[in-house]
């Protein structure tokens, strides 16, 4: 059974948040079900790019937190849909303070990706 080595930080509230929001798609699932895409298939849809399975262990990672709750009808077809909890709520104005800088800053972050200047220092030793 795998161990972790070193004890996390939980006095840290930058880490804190990070294991909650870190990951490529967590913000944009949060946006989308803030917007009423509510169903992990219009989440989906809303997010072409992520692939379902991500979606889907991504909720379950918000779920864990509380972050979001997930209400299944029984039903047949099963129709789950999540939303966002209190603590979820609390998220939102910071999900809108990033938004806006990456709109300020848009036209620098996109030169910069364009000119290929996003360079992985650790392979730019292979090169």
């Amino acid at each position: 059974m795998y161990t972790k080595k070193m004890e996390e930080d939980l006095d840290c509230g930058l880490l804190l948040a990070m294991k909650v929001l870190g990951g490529k798609w967590k913000c944009c699932i949060l946006d989308a079900i803030n917007r009423g895409v509510t169903r992990p298939s219009e989440i989906a849809r809303y997010i072409p790019e992520a692939s379902t399975r991500v979606i889907e262990i991504q909720l379950a990672e918000l779920l864990f937190y509380g972050i979001v709750d997930k209400c299944a009808e029984e039903v047949y077809p099963k129709r789950t849909e999540y939303q966002l909890t209190d603590l979820g709520r609390t998220l939102l104005p910071i999900l809108s303070q990033i938004d806006r800088w990456g709109l300020a800053h848009a036209t620098v972050l996109k030169n910069v990706q364009s000119s290929n200047k996003l360079i992985n220092p650790c392979l730019s030793s292979l090169r």
